[in-house]
């Protein structure tokens, strides 16, 4: 099942107090970056995010979901209605996340 695009602009809408928050479309789900970096996704209408020390200690009881088959295990944020709980996080989770490598 694909996402939606309402669910896409509603987490976006949530996500609005963070500058430089971004989007690409994969497959029919979305991959949100925060900064230039992967963050996590929505997938299956869900907003999942990586699981790093910050994420985890932020939501120590969070289900950890496959966002497709064979994939990493990743964090499913219940809390989507918490705007100023979403702001901390993802800048809690900044510093832990990879830099996306250049393309050659």
């Amino acid at each position: 099942m694909a996402s939606t695009k309402e669910y896409l602009e509603f987490i976006l809408e949530q996500l609005s107090d963070l500058e430089e928050i971004s989007y690409r479309a994969m497959m029919g789900e979305y991959i949100i970056y925060y900064r230039g970096k992967v963050v996590g996704g929505i997938y299956d209408d869900r907003f999942l995010i990586k699981p790093t020390k910050s994420a985890v200690n932020m939501m120590p009881n969070a289900d950890m979901e496959l966002p497709y088959e064979g994939a990493k295990a990743m964090l499913l944020v219940d809390d989507v209605e918490n705007r100023e709980f979403l702001r901390e996080l993802l800048e809690a989770m900044y510093d832990e996340l990879p830099t996306l490598k250049k393309k050659k």
